[in-house]
């Protein structure tokens, strides 16, 4: 049974082509600067790999190039061939507690939940729509990003705001990554010994985007982020958390007058980007260290506020028994994973420093008598999706 993973973002669209219950990837590919005139498509298969340049400037376009492709190799033969599509939706507040199939009555919620996540719910609200019209007798499946923290305790969930303006509103703490996180949480259960069911973990995922969890006896227990992706620690060109007054403030010096704007600078010109003045990447600013001075200082303070997080969540706990370093920062920078367990020694953390020098991999990289045992998990969020997806198409068959 095939099955395709979407994971679409306002200028970029990816894609997975599994074969179910196999968990075997057929296919996989983006589309990357789509709307230009010279947007980049690639596709893996088979071991090869295609990339070209061609005119993609429209959703519906994106989603043909894509089906086309696959039925010019002959990876499928009709579109209908892909039996269900499973896709990745980030905000689904606490309408969505699990993934669902999307109904028409089920978009319309998730296109009034785009207030939550204007940036995300919208476009992939449209794309299910696209997938939907071009291969009909489909199924689409939405897997939501929220879903996994959504029952996290309330005393984390809340905030200290009037109480009665989270009943009428549902401000709360949200999360976001919550697929990466569930999967690495599987992976655990799997690669630890005994599980993580009795244990506390730590799941660091450090991306352009970053989140930090806190998983208790092997459930969601507390999250970085907060009513919308921009909370938590300091990201690529995201701020993280600020003293709120900071935006009027900067409002009236900068002299902008519609908040977004303000919006746009926290989630856009922040973050390593904001303090580095180099990139929002962490290569570049990782390059530049030791001559640079303003990146020295950004990924002393990407440390900094990990660190921060780290140790409220172990104190929040009673302790800490694992953690998992994943995405693509989490999984190919090496400096970062040492600069962080190195700042945990006082918790008995040892590091192998021959494994942590060994990126892309599932490996632990603490030794073995180090009280804390932490991990690299390169993750999967499209072979969640995948599942989910397959759980509600096998009654297909």
């Amino acid at each position: 049974m095939k099955i395709m993973a979407i994971n679409a973002g306002s200028s970029t669209l990816k894609w997975k082509l599994f074969e179910m219950p196999d968990k075997t990837t057929i296919a996989s590919g983006m589309i990357d600067r789509l709307g230009s005139p010279k947007s980049v498509f690639k596709l893996k298969y088979n071991g090869q790999k295609i990339q070209r340049e061609e005119a993609i400037e429209s959703n519906e376009v994106a989603v043909l190039s894509i089906l086309d492709a696959l039925k010019d190799m002959k990876i499928i033969e009709k579109f209908e061939d892909i039996v269900a599509f499973g896709h990745r939706v980030v905000a689904g507040g606490e309408v969505f507690k699990k993934s669902e199939i999307v109904t028409e009555e089920n978009l319309k919620k998730i296109q009034q939940l785009a207030e939550y996540a204007p940036l995300h719910n919208k476009i992939e609200s449209y794309y299910i729509s696209v997938f939907k019209k071009l291969v009909p007798r489909a199924i689409q499946v939405a897997v939501f990003d929220t879903s996994f923290f959504v029952d996290i305790p309330e005393v984390n969930y809340l905030y200290s705001i009037d109480l009665e303006d989270y009943k009428k509103y549902h401000v709360r703490r949200y999360g976001a990554h919550g697929t990466s996180h569930r999967y690495i949480v599987s992976r655990l259960n799997q690669i630890v010994d005994g599980g993580i069911g009795d244990k506390n973990a730590i799941i660091l995922h450090l991306g352009s985007g970053a989140s930090i969890s806190a998983i208790k006896q092997g459930k969601a227990f507390d999250i970085s982020m907060g009513f919308t992706p921009l909370a938590g620690i300091m990201m690529s060109s995201r701020s993280g958390d600020i003293d709120f007054s900071i935006i009027p403030y900067l409002m009236r010096k900068l002299g902008i007058s519609d908040v977004s704007k303000m919006i746009d600078i926290l989630n856009n010109k922040s973050g390593l980007l904001g303090i580095s003045g180099v990139s929002p990447d962490m290569r570049d600013v990782e390059a530049q260290e030791d001559t640079n001075q303003r990146a020295k200082l950004a990924l002393e303070m990407y440390r900094n506020r990990i660190l921060k997080f780290i140790g409220s969540y172990t104190a929040e706990m009673g302790g800490v028994d694992v953690i998992a370093f994943t995405a693509g920062v989490g999984e190919n920078s090496t400096e970062v994973r040492e600069d962080i367990l190195s700042g945990l020694e006082y918790m008995g953390v040892k590091i192998d420093h021959d494994k942590n020098a060994q990126n892309g991999h599932e490996s632990r990289i603490t030794t073995d008598d180090s009280t804390v045992a932490a991990y690299t998990i390169p993750t999967n969020e499209e072979l969640m999706i995948a599942q989910d997806t397959y759980s509600f198409a096998k009654y297909l068959d």
